[in-house]
């Protein structure tokens, strides 16, 4: 569990590749002070786990389900990614309830200034990752935890400010218009939109009729 306040900029050291499985070796200070084997750092908003590490660097596996939805496929050595560890048991939640598991990615569109913070719109790869995301709601982008202040579900985007201190202590400072960045919904939204679509579609199958299925559910067929 991670709450999406990122602790520290780190860098791609290295990647091995095998087909769609990698194994990044990461540099990093601040995250390797109390790091033991098995732990789980956030890389990018994807919850990922220390296979090895030494003074300067650690080394976690991707698995091919990761590979396919995240933008950790794009990464290239020297490329910044933004470092968190798990939550520790009885810490503030300064940013909001982040599982490291990433709904999706999307491309950022613009990013334009606004006094002083900067606005990026967000396009979702994918309809589905807009159902949950709500205008003032939470959301992860690489890791972050933002605020929604728009979602245009016209044109299929959504909107967070981000405030200098987060652009300058993120990765997020060198993103620009046409990058991907890794999208995990609030686990709220996404709980309440499964449940209600479970239950509209279980109300709907009670409706369509007799069936032999419905038959041997309630008892009249063995």
């Amino acid at each position: 569990m991670f709450t999406g306040l990122i602790e520290e900029i780190g860098s791609l050291r290295s990647v091995q590749r095998q087909g769609e499985a990698m194994v990044l070796t990461i540099a990093a200070s601040e995250i390797l002070a109390d790091v033991k084997l098995g732990d789980s750092i956030s890389v990018n908003g994807v919850c990922l786990t220390v296979i090895s590490f030494d003074r300067a660097s650690f080394s976690v596996d991707v698995m091919p389900e990761t590979y396919r939805h995240t933008n950790l496929r794009e990464l290239q050595p020297g490329s910044p990614v933004n470092l968190e560890r798990a939550m520790m048991a009885g810490g503030r939640y300064g940013g909001h309830i982040v599982q490291g598991h990433v709904d999706g990615t999307g491309a950022i569109r613009s990013r334009k200034p606004e006094a002083n913070a900067v606005v990026f719109t967000v396009e979702p790869h994918g309809e589905h990752l807009l159902r949950t995301v709500v205008p003032q709601g939470s959301i992860t982008l690489d890791g972050i935890s933002l605020t929604v202040v728009d979602v245009d579900r016209g044109a299929g985007t959504l909107a967070v400010s981000i405030i200098p201190h987060t652009l300058k202590q993120t990765a997020l400072q060198h993103k620009r218009a046409g990058d991907t960045v890794n999208i995990e919904n609030d686990i709220l939204g996404k709980y309440v939109d499964h449940l209600l679509s479970l239950r509209e579609r279980t109300t709907n199958n009670r409706r369509s009729g007799l069936s032999e299925a419905m038959l041997r559910e309630n008892g009249f067929l063995d």
